[in-house]
Order: C-alpha cells, then sequence, then structure tokens
C-alpha cells in the first residue's frame, strides 16, 4: 500500500565551508527521472567524508547541499523503469550514487573510477533528511527486520572497508595491520576474524577507547600507531586521514606487501627512503565503491554475522556528531536516526 508523501521535510543543508548545516524545511524531492525511488529516511550513517565535505577538503558539492551518504530506508515511490525496486522495499543508498555506463571505465568493470559519477551526499542530495532521492540501480536491497541504525554503516565504512581488505589482498594474507580504528575498521575486524585471519590494530596515540573496542573484537594486538607491532605484517590498511601513516606502515609490513588507503582525502604523504618502497612493496589507494562490492559484501556480512557498534544522534544533532567524529569521542560508528 503507498503511503501518503507529504510535501515538504526537514533536512539539514550545507551552505558552504566553514558553517555548521542548518535544520530546514524544505520540499520532499520529485522523481526526474524513469529510473528514481523516492525513501523515506530511516537512518544515515555519519561519516569522515561527511567531515571532508563540510571543512572544504572535498571542494566540489553542489550547493546548497544536504549530506549523508549511508542511507536506509523504505521505498515510498518510484519511476516508470525502477526494475527490481518497489513501493515498501528497504533500500540502502551507498557514496556512488550514478555512473555513466558507458564510458571506458565502466565497460570494464572499473564503474567506481567513472568520471562522470555523481556521488550521494556529495553533488546529490543525500540522507540526512527525512526523504531523499536516488537512482533505483544503484540502490541496494536490505533485510526488512534489522535495525536501520544498525545497517547504515556498512553502507560506506562497510562498504570501502571491505574493497579496501580485498585490495590488500583480501582473504590470502595471514596478518593484518588497521591504522585508524573507526567505523570502518570496527567491521572490516569481524570480516578478517571470519576468514581466520589476525588483525593488528592501530589507534591515536592513548585512545584507550578505540583500543578497547578492538580488544573486543579479538583482534591479536592493539596499540598506537606510534607502537610498532609485534609481527611483521602481510598488508596495511590505512583508514585515518594521515598521510604519515602510509610511511609508518611501511616499516611494519613484509616483502611484496601493500599499504592501502582507504580514505577519500589524506594529508600530503611525506618524503621517505626509497628502500621502505623497495622489495615490492606497494602504496595504493581506493576510489569510491562498485555496486559488485556491495553486492559481495552485503552478502557477506549477514552470514558473518557483522554487527555495529553504533552512537545514535536525532537529525538536528547531526553538527554535534560531526564534531563528536572530529575529536575521536566515540568509538564505532555515528548513525542519524530518523525513525526512533
Amino acid at each position: 500500500m503507498t503511503e501518503p508523501v507529504p510535501e515538504t521535510m526537514h533536512a539539514m543543508v550545507f551552505e558552504g565551508p566553514g558553517r555548521p548545516l542548518e535544520l530546514r524545511e524544505v520540499g520532499v524531492p520529485a522523481l526526474e527521472a524513469d529510473d528514481q525511488v523516492l525513501i523515506r529516511v530511516e537512518a544515515c550513517g555519519l561519516c569522515r567524508t561527511d567531515l571532508h565535505i563540510v571543512d572544504g577538503e572535498l571542494d566540489e558539492p553542489k550547493l546548497p547541499l544536504i549530506p549523508g551518504h549511508q542511507v536506509v530506508g523504505r521505498v515510498v515511490a518510484t519511476g516508470g523503469r525502477a526494475d527490481g525496486v518497489s513501493v515498501g522495499d528497504r533500500v540502502g543508498v551507498p557514496w556512488l550514487g550514478r555512473t555513466d555506463g558507458d564510458c571506458r571505465f565502466c565497460r570494464s568493470g572499473r564503474e567506481n573510477l567513472c568520471q562522470s559519477a555523481e556521488f550521494t551526499g556529495y553533488t546529490i542530495d543525500g540522507g540526512f533528511a527525512e526523504y531523499a532521492r536516488a537512482h533505483a540501480p544503484f540502490c541496494f536491497p536490505l533485510p526488512q527486520a534489522a535495525a536501520p541504525f544498525d545497517i547504515a554503516p556498512l553502507l560506506c565504512a562497510g562498504l570501502i572497508g571491505y574493497r579496501t581488505w580485498r585490495l590488500a589482498g583480501g582473504a590470502r594474507n595471514s596478518n593484518i595491520g588497521i591504522y585508524g580504528f573507526g567505523a570502518a575498521a570496527h567491521i572490516l575486524t569481524q570480516v578478517a576474524n571470519h576468514f581466520g585471519q589476525s588483525v593488528y590494530a592501530f589507534t591515536r596515540p592513548g585512545d584507550e577507547a578505540a583500543q578497547s573496542l578492538a580488544r573486543k573484537l579479538s583482534v591479536a594486538w592493539a596499540g598506537g600507531s606510534d607502537e610498532a607491532p609485534p609481527v611483521t605484517l602481510d598488508a596495511a590498511l590505512v583508514f585515518a586521514p594521515l598521510g604519515e601513516l602510509m610511511v609508518t606502515a611501511l616499516d611494519h609490513v613484509d616483502r611484496g606487501a601493500p599499504v592501502v588507503s582507504g580514505g577519500i582525502h589524506m594529508s600530503d604523504v611525506p618524503a621517505f627512503a626509497y628502500e621502505k618502497l623497495w622489495q615490492e612493496r606497494s602504496l595504493m589507494s581506493v576510489a569510491n565503491l562498485t555496486r559488485r562490492d556491495g553486492e559481495e559484501f552485503l552478502t557477506l556480512a549477514p552470514k558473518i554475522p557483522v554487527k555495529t557498534t553504533v552512537h545514535r544522534y536525532g537529525l538536528a544533532q547531526v553538527n554535534d556528531a560531526l564534531e563528536d567524529l572530529r575529536h575521536g569521542r566515540f568509538s564505532g560508528a555515528a548513525v542519524i536516526d530518523l525513525a526512533g
């Protein structure tokens, strides 16, 4: 049964760097393409990428903008070609909002590199709102019964973490280092545990809360990013936005090992001696995600099962949540809860 859709909604709106998001009453977005759907938002995860947008470090957002790109909600209206998506379905909307489908990257299975791509909560209005519009082919089906605030972090922290892990060698590694133990890391540790891998967690020096969460998730070791792990690592994944950690990680990985950044923005990587990179070590970055990543991870997650540690905020508390994220005031993931 189709539910009535109001003409207006509440949303947190971004007008430019240096300005807090504003809670406003705005129009509910109309469907403008046959493949679009309208979603009543139940929850939207908060991501460090949102901080990079608000701080102007990602400097090409549409303005005004409704941020938020880990959207969980129910479909309340569909366009004429929203194949496979029906009113009443619960779906997830990730960062990758749309591609052209025809460039050389899309044709070769690398749609994450599409130069015409659009991104939820950056070039397309996102989920810090009561309703959101999305392109159906880029929405993922989600379990009907699960709590929406538990699922939301899977849509970026989970997906980007999974892609980072996969590009670093996936299940073939035995000892994995993770720098920056936040939303992505606490999900990815559960994936690694599932495959019998040992995780070595590096946090901000002295961050006992993050190290405590890591130990609860059965990591092999947890310490500060200024410490050396007790073993040589087969791969290192860097989720903290500090370029210096890419160089630090090189000191602790084995021959032939990759160091992979899972962030969309990072401070400059400092100069370092070639000897650190020699013996076929590599530095790599992750860009966005593909729908294949999403399908694989969202099939795997309930089999593990992945359980998220979530800190919930109301829609009007988005600015507070961003500041808490900026200063590391919580461990795990932050989620804007619109269903509670």
